[in-house]
């Protein structure tokens, strides 16, 4: 019975530890070089907001200058529908946990700004109002005092 027991608390920790990759990652890359993490809860191939949000602010030139730029840390926690659009088994885990632990509710589109910490700064839930320009302006305005 015990190593049945124990068996099962590896799995499940190795499970966690897997799933946590990309954002243990960008925490310590954002800690690092002084930069925030975007994390993006979407529907790539059913949700029409998460679509607009990806088309219109996500693929702008503005948000992939904060990118290039170093000051912004990007991640998508993807939930499509159709068969084929499935990421990778470990990818779709990770993205389930994240889910659990930043988007309990299930909200789509989630978009959650973090510095290195992982402390959350601000949330978007929905399709943002802003422009690209505006929604980045916001996420460098957070840089800026993070900087103070």
């Amino acid at each position: 019975m015990k190593i049945i027991l124990s068996a099962f608390m590896l799995a499940v920790f190795a499970v966690y530890t897997s799933a946590q990759n990309r954002l243990e990652k960008a925490r310590t890359l954002a800690k690092a070089n002084n930069e925030l993490i975007l994390l993006n809860f979407s529907g790539s191939d059913w949700c029409v907001p998460c679509i607009k949000l990806h088309k219109n602010i996500i693929e702008s030139p503005e948000f992939k200058k904060l990118e290039t730029d170093d000051k912004l840390l990007y991640l998508n926690a993807d939930f499509p529908r159709s068969k084929k659009n499935q990421p990778a088994a470990d990818i779709r885990k990770e993205n389930e946990m994240l889910a659990d632990r930043y988007n309990p509710k299930g909200l789509f589109p989630y978009t959650i700004l973090m510095n290195g910490e992982g402390r959350i700064l601000k949330t978007w839930q929905g399709l943002p109002a802003e422009s690209a320009a505006e929604f980045t302006s916001a996420i460098l305005a957070f840089k800026d005092a993070q900087k103070q």
